[in-house]
């Protein structure tokens, strides 16, 4: 076997065999665990060996597999109306673009290290394209468990933290930087630990990318975004972000909009500290701007409204969110990796939000996109008939663009002096942060349904479109914090007889039970962040944050029907028609 450099000692690492053996997971868990390792077996045998053929020789079965998984993504062009884009705007695009796709190489970095490594190393065809599409040799969606032979299970800290640095020798080491989002933690020639801040360890990429938004910030027509711009452009180069995220924030009449740099710690999985390097290039679409302006006024309300004891909603969300529509037209990074985003809930820094509140970007055409390729598919084999008329659009679009603004609701800081809650929830606080927005962002939309603001939808609507697309993000499997909120949201409305399955294997929404769940799951989550509970949370999640038998059987039928599991982008200036060459 000599398509991955690393190969060569043969090493399949049957430890997922012996965790097959060990698990307490259901039969089916089992199943596919064993079933990794003989996909990875074969692939070792047959498909990694494999030299391009003809375009009609007949697939090998490993290839025939991953040409099944890669179809699992269907392919959406990123583009949008660009005449409502200036000359000077469209100039700006090819700048941007190339900034973004420095981000994608840091972020192959922060997954694995070298890309162009990495990818050169693979010779089939079939699997260079998976692993493009999971950045590296997991399956994301999958459990991360790993479909290139020898690679063994994802690193907790990804290539962030050394590989085999121990939570207790980082816990021991003094240093009062190890825990920043902005850094990497190496080992000195002594093996002892050090602090590598991100403009220091990438620092010929940055400078690079700095550069380009320099350039774009320059072409600029609008004061805002050319403020941004300079400042995120400084901010690259010192890993300092306090500035440019509060001019972020001031942007109000920009159509472009760029979010780049180090901003989510999902791939963190070992502490939750790091940042992962990212971009998004959207254009907003201004008339559904328009509509959705009015509701970051309801916060302050909202907030004294949510379903749990004063202490926990003391605080004062800021009164400058907003709320904006976009087409993204190009994205790179985390932010491209595994599931596609289909909306942007920022700046996550506590100060800003305190300050300035946060902006809520929903990604039109993504959402769209996963809607009529996904959700609405699935609602035909599992949801009851009598409730799928409930699953509409708009209502989807209110769940996750509400979800976006509930990140913003209940406290950044625990009311028992343990910081942040970041800080006191750890690596469990992605997964709690997003079952907190999961399930207030439900209670927000039934709240502005009640008060009239929100029109066309009713809350059944909400309630079975919900539970829809828990389903659907379910097939993602419960390996991310994303997954992980999902299933304990979806287990406690099951548990609490809001979300019913019955005889023929199709799921319905009790409607009566819905709205008391909603409340008691919204007070459970906010007291385990305001408290800063992380033995609790962590017991919580061990038992609640996994895919049940019964739920993981129904989503084998999928597979039989040929529904897409996510959205992979067709993207780029040729796909825009701003390609020169053409």
């Amino acid at each position: 076997m000599k398509s991955i450099e690393d190969h060569k000692k043969l090493n399949l690492n049957f430890s997922y065999f012996r965790k097959a053996q060990n698990t307490g997971g259901s039969m089916i868990q089992k199943l596919l665990i064993v079933a990794a390792l003989g996909f990875s077996i074969v692939l070792l045998l047959t498909g990694c060996n494999r030299q391009p053929g003809r375009a009609d020789a007949p697939l090998s079965v490993a290839d025939s597999i991953l040409n099944n998984k890669i179809k699992a993504f269907v392919t959406v062009k990123l583009t949008t109306d660009l005449s409502k884009l200036s000359e000077k705007e469209k100039q700006m695009i090819p700048l941007l673009i190339e900034a973004a796709t420095i981000m994608d190489d840091l972020y192959w970095e922060q997954v694995i290290g070298s890309r162009q490594q990495f990818t050169d190393s693979i010779h089939d065809t079939y699997i260079k394209e998976f692993a493009r599409i999971n950045y590296g040799p997991w399956e994301r969606l999958n459990g991360n468990i790993s479909f290139i032979p020898g690679f063994g299970e994802k690193p907790a800290g990804a290539n962030m933290y050394p590989r085999d640095m121990t939570k207790e020798e980082f816990e021991r080491w003094d240093n009062k930087d190890k825990t920043s989002q902005y850094s990497v933690i190496r080992r000195n020639e002594d093996n002892s630990l050090k602090n590598v801040w991100y403009h220091d360890a990438f620092k010929v990429q940055l400078e690079k990318a700095a550069e380009l938004l320099l350039q774009a910030s320059a072409i600029s027509e609008d004061p805002g975004l050319k403020k941004y711009l300079e400042l995120r452009a400084k901010a690259l180069v010192t890993d300092d972000y306090f500035a440019s995220d509060m001019a972020w924030m001031e942007m109000k009449t920009n159509t472009i909009d760029f979010v780049v740099g180090p901003i989510e710690n999902y791939e963190d999985e070992l502490f939750g500290y790091k940042t992962a390097f990212e971009s998004a290039l959207l254009v907003k679409d201004k008339e559904w701007s328009l509509k959705l302006a009015k509701f970051a006024q309801f916060l302050p309300e909202l907030q004294s409204q949510l379903p749990v004891d004063n202490k926990y909603k003391k605080e004062k969300p800021g009164t400058d969110s907003d709320l904006n529509a976009y087409d993204i037209i190009y994205v790179s990074g985390h932010s491209n990796a595994g599931s596609k985003t289909i909306a942007i809930n920022l700046p996550n820094d506590e100060k800003v939000q305190m300050a300035k509140g946060s902006r809520r970007l929903q990604l039109k055409n993504a959402m769209r996109a996963k809607f009529d390729n996904i959700l609405v598919p699935i609602s035909g084999i599992l949801i009851d008939s009598t409730q799928r008329n409930n699953i509409k659009f708009d209502a989807f679009f209110s769940n996750v663009m509400f979800h976006e603004v509930a990140h913003g609701l209940g406290i950044k800081n625990t009311i028992t002096g343990k910081g942040t809650v970041r800080e006191a929830m750890k690596e469990k606080y992605s997964s709690f942060e997003e079952a907190k927005a999961d399930i207030l962002g439900l209670f927000m939309t039934t709240q502005l349904i009640d008060k009239g603001e929100l029109k066309d939808i009713s809350a059944e609507d909400c309630f079975a479109t919900y539970m829809a697309g828990l389903i659907r993000s379910v097939r993602f499997g419960a390996a991310s914090a994303h997954g992980k909120a999902n299933m304990m949201c979806f287990n406690f409305f099951a548990d609490n007889g809001a979300f019913e399955r019955n005889a023929r294997g199709t799921y319905m929404v009790n409607f009566e039970k819905t709205r008391a769940a909603m409340n008691k799951w919204a007070a459970i989550v906010l007291k385990f962040e305001g408290d800063g509970d992380y033995p609790g949370a962590s017991a919580y999640l061990e038992t609640n944050g996994k895919i049940r038998e019964a739920l993981q059987s129904d989503i084998e039928r999928l597979k039989t029907a040929n529904i897409p599991v996510d959205i992979v982008y067709d993207q780029g200036l040729s796909t825009l028609g701003l390609d020169k060459s053409r």
